[in-house]
């Protein structure tokens, strides 16, 4: 599931030529999605595979929302694997449970699982769709006339490790999913 489709990008910008900027398009969309995901975690679904420690009786994933557990296997030989369907996920947190209650001995654990979202929220949507609108302005500017012209967004400043500021709406838009310290 994609976090922004060519068709939605196309209606923000308010392009109706059907292929002059589907490259280009395409190019902006790609971008967004390490943008947002910094502030949200995973929002596309991938497959994630991390090396990650237990604490007695919950080992937490470091990519949230988590959506399953493909596999848990211990790095060190002569430990068992723990099978998905052992263990309980809290998806929103990341963190995996053994419905034994016993512990997770053995580890370091390999963990492979889906991280990301079943279905992209509404507004995480509105926020790609804005900072779209905000990247499509700075490239092409209103003094040419072109789509999407007008004032910039406001921004306040630059995030570090991105070469352009996000605008105050988009941050607003995405605070409520806003992912724990030290995940994402």
């Amino acid at each position: 599931m994609a976090l922004l489709t060519l068709a939605e990008a196309k209606t923000q910008l308010q392009l109706t030529d059907t292929a002059a900027y589907d490259a280009e398009l395409e190019t902006y969309i790609d971008a967004l999605t390490p943008v947002i995901e910094r502030h949200t975690g995973p929002v596309e679904s991938r497959t994630v595979t991390e090396t990650v420690n237990a604490y007695g009786p919950l080992l937490a994933l470091t990519q949230v929302p988590t959506v399953s557990l493909t596999s848990l296997t211990p790095v060190h030989s002569g430990g068992r694997a723990i099978a998905a369907d052992e263990v309980a996920l809290d998806g929103d947190a990341g963190v995996l449970r053994r419905l034994d209650g016993a512990r997770f001995a053995g580890g370091p654990w390999v963990a492979v699982y889906v991280a990301g979202r079943d279905d992209i929220p509404p507004t995480i949507n509105l926020a790609a769709r804005l900072l779209l609108q905000h990247l499509w302005r700075t490239r092409y500017g209103a003094a040419r006339g072109n789509p999407g012209g007008g004032e910039d967004f406001d921004v306040n400043e630059p995030i570090p490790g991105f070469g352009y500021a996000v605008p105050n709406r988009v941050l607003q838009l995405l605070e409520s999913f806003k992912a724990p310290p030290g995940v994402a």
